[in-house]
């Protein structure tokens, strides 16, 4: 069960993948959710974190540098730091890098309970 905590940049693992880096803060059951998750993904210019998907959990992505492009009810709209992005629960989405410099965004993700498939 997470409980109120700090958590420090300088402080989280940065973890190389195939298409930028990631620090993953926390993914645990909170008081009121049955999983709360929150990670940095750093994109590489171009590239896609993923292809386009759905799950039930919501999601809140925050862009905090570059310039990424999201898929959103269907349409696909650039937008830069201080962005705030909201996927829905079960609504097709993707994030992709559309600048000429590393993108940087923050994910909090939520399952509320009934919505983690077991």
């Amino acid at each position: 069960m997470l409980e109120s905590s700090i958590f420090d940049w300088n402080n989280i693992a940065v973890r190389a993948t195939a298409t930028g880096s990631v620090r993953t803060f926390f993914r645990s059951q909170t008081a009121t959710t049955d999983e709360l998750e929150c990670h940095v993904t750093t994109l590489n210019p171009g590239e896609a974190s993923h292809p386009p998907h759905k799950h039930p959990e919501e999601e809140l992505i925050i862009v905090k540098e570059g310039t990424v492009e999201a898929l959103v009810n269907g349409d696909k709209k650039k937008v830069g730091p201080g962005s705030v992005i909201f996927q829905a629960s079960d609504q097709m989405h993707s994030i992709r890098n559309a600048g000429k410099t590393p993108a940087t965004y923050h994910v909090i993700s939520w399952h509320s309970p009934g919505t983690m498939v077991k």
